[in-house]
């Protein structure tokens, strides 16, 4: 079975997961969903190798625990897509709403546009799993918080900051936040500390920068000027030590 077309126009949440669940058993390698609006838990948990193609806007949690499929999505996104993800991809051709990437382990998103708050909050990683969140456009505040592994990259492509809030990384112990255009240093969360990048950053960037451009079909070279980009990592990994202990 090559393809399954489902129409999810006026179809709740769990028949729709179920459709997409059998699909999957009965081995589709591509499913493609039309009329999409705000249905919540889109291939949660779904595992294997199959492309899910999203016409319209999903709702919360899209790819929630997912481990190895890719998620193409041809609009925005609601809250939290990728949220403790595994494994695989998501492409959103749009924005998406706060919590992007929550607790993810493994993995990549992409978002063309911009997200909202607490993108990539507590990403991690494990062992060879290093999570990747890339972000065409801003992020608002509290990106990064908590992070205890993984890449955030945003790219501010139209200019402007690619975060102008406060928060940014804040309680940071481990990954790192990658910004085109720096930060002022009073959005910086506690734990928070910014350096320039080394080669080795640089070349890790500059393929997220190409990867990202491929992906939205886009010139990379406005987006390869290494001078450009600062690195958010932190400052310890402890940032609230003198808070929850005494020694």
């Amino acid at each position: 079975m090559d393809e399954v077309v489902i129409d999810a126009a006026g179809m709740h949440y769990t028949p729709l997961n179920r459709e997409i669940r059998a699909a999957v058993a009965a081995g589709a390698r591509r499913i493609r969903l039309e009329n999409v609006l705000g249905q919540r838990f889109i291939a949660n948990g779904v595992r294997g190798d199959v492309e899910i193609l999203v016409h319209g806007v999903p709702g919360g949690d899209l790819g929630m625990f997912m481990s190895g499929p890719r998620i193409e999505v041809f609009g925005n996104a609601e809250h939290a897509p990728g949220n403790t993800m595994d494994g695989g991809e998501i492409v959103i051709h749009g924005s998406a709403g706060d919590a992007v990437g929550h607790s993810m382990r493994g993995g990549r998103i992409f978002v063309e546009g911009a997200i909202g708050y607490r993108g990539g909050i507590h990403m991690k990683e494990y062992e060879k799993k290093r999570p990747v969140l890339v972000i065409g456009e801003s992020a608002r505040a509290f990106l990064g918080e908590y992070m205890a592994g993984g890449t955030v990259l945003v790219l501010a492509r139209h200019g402007g900051p690619a975060v102008a809030e406060r928060g940014l990384g804040s309680g940071i112990h481990g990954g790192e936040i990658i910004l085109r255009g720096g930060i002022d240093p009073v959005h910086l969360g506690v734990g928070a500390s910014q350096v320039a990048l080394s080669d080795d950053d640089w070349a890790r960037v500059l393929a997220l920068v190409r990867e990202y451009a491929r992906r939205f079909g886009i010139d990379p070279a406005p987006l390869e000027r290494r001078e450009e980009y600062t690195r958010v990592v932190p400052a310890s990994a402890r940032p609230f030590a003198g808070k929850y202990a005494w020694e």
